[in-house]
Parts: structure tokens; sequence; C-alpha cells
């Protein structure tokens, strides 16, 4: 009769199965929760993380938030035409030392990131930005 508590039931066979579910109930929720924040965090699958441009110019919005901060900006592409850029950056709690008034509309930029896999979109991920008319730069990696 060993495991058999007061109200006569096998009490270990009982702990041995909700500790074998709740298991893998939390392995399952792990695996998910990891794909999950895989997916989201896939930069390949919308830059090319390999290759990395450049643009000058001035700054239209500053959108520091999470999940991810933005930068848009009016710049020339590489056949000379003004486009509107979108610029992916870190989420703003990862962005040490930058608040929502850090850049402001107008401000002339130099930015270097990982095009977008649409040329079209004119969007990238920021690797590096500078503010030549006070020295302000910013580089770095993000998840």
């Amino acid at each position: 009769m060993r495991g058999r508590g007061q109200l006569g039931y096998d009490s270990t066979r009982f702990w041995r199965g909700t500790v074998k579910r709740g298991l893998f109930a939390f392995l399952g929720a792990l695996l998910l929760s990891g794909a999950s924040a895989y997916a989201h965090h896939s930069f390949a699958a919308t830059y090319i993380v390999d290759k990395e441009i450049k643009i000058e110019g001035d700054l239209v919005s500053f959108m520091f938030r999470n999940p991810h901060s933005f930068v848009h900006v009016q710049a020339p592409d590489d056949q000379g035409q003004t486009q509107r850029w979108a610029i992916e950056w870190a989420a703003a709690g990862q962005l040490t030392g930058i608040n929502h008034d850090t850049l402001k509309p107008g401000d002339h930029v130099i930015i270097s990131g990982n095009p977008g896999r649409t040329a079209e979109d004119h969007r990238l991920r920021m690797r590096s930005i500078l503010r030549p008319k006070d020295g302000f730069k910013w580089s770095g990696t993000f998840q």
C-alpha cells in the first residue's frame, strides 16, 4: 500500500500524472512562443541582411515606439528620384539615451542600413544614423 494517502488513492500516481501533464503543457507553450518570436524577428525575410546602403536626406517623421521605432526620410534613390524611405529601428526600450524629441522633422540625416527585399518599398533596417549639424550618431544592431 505504498503511496496511498488518507483518502485512499495512490498519491504517487496522481502527482506523476499532474507533473507530466504540466511539463508537457509548459514545453508546448515554450515551443509556440519561441516560434512566434522567431517569426516576428525574421529580418532576413524582409531585408537583405548581407547588403548595406546609405541614404542622405531630410527627416519627415520619427515614431518612437514599441515593438519597433520608425524614421521616415525624404531622400533620393539610386536613380536620383526623391523617395520617402521607411527605416525600421529598434524598440523604444532598446534605444538608450534616445527619446521622442531626439529627432525632429527637417533634421538632415545620413542613414546606413539593410535594404528591403522589395526595392520599390524604399525600406531599410537601420544600422547607423548621423545628424551632421551637431554630430549626433547611433549605430548598432537590434532584434
